[in-house]
């Protein structure tokens, strides 16, 4: 089924050759008017010369906070190739201004794929013709197709939604499935909408969203040289501006873009490399939400544990033990455990035989939760991660070839 359209938007994507022949590598998303655009980038030092450029054009450009067009390429991450790739950056983006008569400081870039190795700009110069020309309203599900790289499924959410008795529309795309880990994962999402609305109310509703979405998720605890996502409004729809002092106004177009971000967050998990299931590791009873949400993330990227959850092995030990060294305050003869609705543990002991043996069966599902409770205070946390495999071994070690 084909994603929603949004006023004002187009998509395309085209075969460029960048690293692999016969599919899908460059896309192109345009606004015919300049867009309202809040990016949130990779925390990583180590950031890519399409994350260096975007984040000086949005924080620094002739006009701050907006973009009209993104152009995407997989297969090359553009990542640890000094000048000659900030170079690339810019030339690509260039290209694009050029061919679309606007601004250079209203194109943003990004890349994804192998880390080192350096970005040919003569695809560019050769596909812009064809990919600006190919432009169309539902481009988008070329577009989520052009930028995976080890994903297996294209990744797109959409919805429409009432600001102010006015139809807005949103569609998002993203890429991702190794390399996943918070802060964001080594993903791209981008964005678009025509509703009408200040920088300053979409960017807190960007930066609340991402930390309930793409900051929760793992799949092997490392985080990526180019992570971004990237919203644009145009302001199509022309519903009325909201309130600046009233959250209530923007209350729907928030819930749909949360709603948006973590689909597409757990798309991400769902389609890990080598995933076979999506496990929700839950903690409560914590003392702080900080210690809630690093007892969380410990658990979940524990190889141990991961592993564990791959063979179906309810090993409830490795799990308390990778809690014990996340900094996480607790006493250990307070702590219960749970697989579902299945508790293994309690007061910090075993349930016994039996008890693992349904918990093992919960292992089965392709989805589960595991819950554990330390009873010292009301701060909890969730992180959303996988189990590892074989197949995730076999993906990583031959990924450049």
């Amino acid at each position: 089924m084909k994603i929603k359209k949004v006023k004002g938007f187009t998509a395309a994507a085209v075969q460029a050759g960048i690293r692999y022949q016969d599919r899908l590598d460059l896309g192109l998303i345009y606004s015919e008017v300049p867009a309202v655009t809040v990016g949130m980038f990779t925390t990583n030092r180590v950031q890519a010369a399409p994350v260096v450029l975007g984040k000086k054009r949005l924080l620094h450009g002739k006009i701050h906070g907006k973009a009209q067009a993104v152009l995407v390429n997989s297969g090359n991450a553009n990542a640890c190739t000094g000048e000659q790739g900030m170079e690339v950056a810019l030339r690509s983006s260039s290209l694009v201004a050029n061919a679309l008569g606007i601004d250079e400081d209203m194109v943003q870039v990004a890349s994804t794929g192998v880390i080192g190795e350096q970005l040919d700009i003569e695809p560019f110069i050769e596909k812009m013709p064809e990919l600006t020309s190919s432009l169309q309203a539902d481009g988008f599900d070329d577009l989520a197709q052009a930028i995976m790289t080890t994903d297996t499924v294209p990744k797109t959410s959409s919805a429409t939604v009432e600001v102010h008795g006015v139809e807005v529309n949103i569609v998002g795309v993203a890429k991702g499935s190794g390399m996943i880990m918070p802060d964001m994962a080594t993903m791209l999402c981008f964005v678009v909408t025509d509703v009408q609305i200040p920088f300053f109310a979409l960017h807190e509703i960007v930066q609340s969203g991402v930390e309930q979405s793409f900051n929760l998720i793992t799949v092997d605890g490392d985080t990526s040289t180019n992570d971004t996502v990237l919203v644009m409004a145009n302001g199509a729809a022309n519903n009325p501006w909201p309130d600046e002092e009233n959250q209530e106004s923007t209350k729907n177009f928030r819930e749909a873009l949360h709603k948006i971000f973590k689909d597409l967050a757990l798309q991400i998990v769902s389609d890990g490399e080598g995933t076979t299931k999506v496990v929700t590791i839950r903690i409560v009873g914590a003392r702080t939400q900080k210690e809630a949400m690093n007892g969380a993330q410990t658990v979940a990227n524990s190889s141990l544990v991961k592993t564990a959850f791959f063979g179906e092995d309810a090993n409830w030990g490795r799990i308390i033990a990778a809690l014990g060294r996340s900094g996480c305050q607790f006493q250990t003869d307070q702590v219960s455990i749970a697989f579902d609705e299945i508790v293994l543990v309690e007061n910090g002991l075993g349930c016994g035989k039996e008890v693992e043996e349904k918990a093992s069966k919960v292992l089965q599902q392709k989805e589960f939760t595991v819950t554990v409770s330390l009873q010292e205070g009301d701060a909890s946390a969730e992180v959303f991660t996988t189990d590892l495999t074989y197949e995730y071994v076999k993906i990583n070690a031959d990924y450049r070839s």
